[in-house]
This record gives structure tokens, C-alpha cells and sequence, in this order.
């Protein structure tokens, strides 16, 4: 296994943004931070959740404390390839996150089929007690979506994210199955989220003050969950299949 942070404790604020003023935003950005060696990324999740989908209704009631549990790959995983189990935690605005990494079948294995981990570690006990607090739990969503990441140039711990191209889909509930499902956003829109250790730094602050950019409440999940609710993404959207769109 390669070497990873399995433990981050941070603020995450996010903003949806138009393409110009993503465009205006990146050039602005420019000697202040730079975009991370990975370049740009796919990145697919799995969410879960109780049949009765008791952590998502309790996380969009925008409690003091919330949690979720996903299994995350970087790119469409094969057998052999290495994913992340992922516990996220959010107390008063501080995301406390906590990830274990597992070969793709050792995963599945330990979250589908309620198998011992293949290791035992003090993530792992987090994640063990987790499963075993919220029982029956099981794959309720699939997320995936581009990303470009950056980080400060004085201070590396300063990071943020642009998503694009966010799908979600209820069916074919594995990482393996492919990227596709239905957009999330609307035509353009991207998903910005600063992630920092402390206070902003005031250039930034001043910088989304100058192109009025500010703060939303945003939840991939939460957001597909009300979709789904509504029946919105089987009615005039777009579903993607494996690089094709098609109408649902």
C-alpha cells in the first residue's frame, strides 16, 4: 500500500460558482497557489446509509453534529486497485475526517458483505463502531465528478477545489460499475470548496468579496438524496452512461 494521510481535522467552506466567475477566480489565484501534482482527477464514492436513510435526512436538518460514511477511488478501480473507506465527521464547522485504505475487493468484502477488515487499526475500530451503531447499513448512492485541486504557495495546508461534472445514481452501486448518472449542477456550474486549518487569509477573503462569491450550504449526497425524492434526474436531465448522454 502506498503512503497517505489517513487523519484530517480542517474547516471546509464551499460555493457554487458560474464558469466566468470560475474563469475570473483561477486567473486572480495566480502566485498565490498552484494546482497539485495529481492535476485533474476523477474521483467516484459510494455512499452509505440505513434503508431508512436515517444519516442523510439527519445531515440536511443541519445538526450541531454530523456524519457519513463513503468509499472513495481515484479513477474507475479494478481488482488490486486501491480505494479509501472514508468516516467524515462535522462538529460546530470542523470537518474531522478519517480514511483507511483497502484493496477494492477487501473493501467491498468488509462494507457489502459485513466481513472483519483485512487489519486492524485505531481507523478501523472508528469505522467498526461506526457500522455497528448504525446497523443494516448499505450502498445508497454513487457520486463521482472532475477535480482540480490547489494548494497556497506560503501555506500548503490552504487548499481548494473545483468539481465539475457531478453525477449521482442509485443503481449499479459499485465503483467498478463506471462513471455515470445524472448531472448534479446546471450546465457550467462548478462546486468550489476552500479548505483551511484556521482563519481564511484576508487576500482570499478580499478576492470572493471583490467577485461576490460567497458561502453556500452544499451536500453532494444531500443534494442527490432531494433529486431523488423529487424524481429530479429521470424528467428533462441529461443521464451520462460511460461517456455517452442520453435522455432519461
Amino acid at each position: 500500500m502506498s503512503q497517505y494521510q489517513g487523519t484530517f481535522k480542517r474547516y471546509e467552506k464551499k460555493y457554487l460558482l458560474s464558469e466566468n466567475t470560475y474563469k475570473l477566480l483561477k486567473e486572480r489565484l495566480e502566485g498565490h497557489m498552484v494546482i497539485d501534482h495529481f492535476g485533474k482527477t476523477t474521483i467516484c464514492n459510494i455512499y452509505f446509509d440505513t434503508p431508512d436513510h436515517q444519516l442523510i435526512c439527519s445531515s440536511l436538518e443541519k445538526p450541531v453534529y454530523k456524519e457519513k460514511l463513503r468509499l472513495r477511488s481515484y479513477g474507475t478501480p479494478a481488482e488490486g486497485t486501491p480505494v479509501f473507506v472514508e468516516l467524515k465527521k462535522k462538529y460546530k464547522g470542523v470537518v474531522y475526517k478519517r480514511r483507511e485504505e483497502m484493496e477494492l475487493i477487501e473493501s467491498e468484502h468488509y462494507l457489502y458483505d459485513n466481513l472483519p477488515a483485512p487489519r486492524t487499526s485505531q481507523i478501523v475500530r472508528e469505522i467498526d463502531w461506526f457500522l455497528k451503531f448504525y446497523k443494516n447499513l448499505q450502498p445508497a448512492m454513487y457520486i463521482s465528478y472532475n477535480r482540480i485541486a490547489m494548494y497556497g504557495i506560503e501555506d500548503s495546508k490552504l487548499r481548494i477545489t473545483f468539481d465539475s461534472d457531478i453525477l449521482w445514481r442509485e443503481e449499479e452501486l459499485h465503483l467498478e460499475a463506471g462513471v455515470w448518472g445524472s448531472p448534479l449542477l446546471k450546465k457550467g456550474q462548478r462546486l468550489m470548496e476552500i479548505k483551511i486549518a484556521g482563519a481564511m487569509p484576508l487576500w482570499l477573503s478580499h478576492m470572493l468579496d471583490e467577485l461576490n462569491i460567497y458561502p453556500v450550504s452544499f451536500s453532494k449526497y444531500g443534494r442527490g438524496y432531494q433529486y431523488s425524492r423529487q424524481n429530479i434526474g429521470k424528467k428533462n436531465e441529461f443521464t451520462i452512461r460511460k461517456g455517452e448522454i442520453k435522455y432519461a
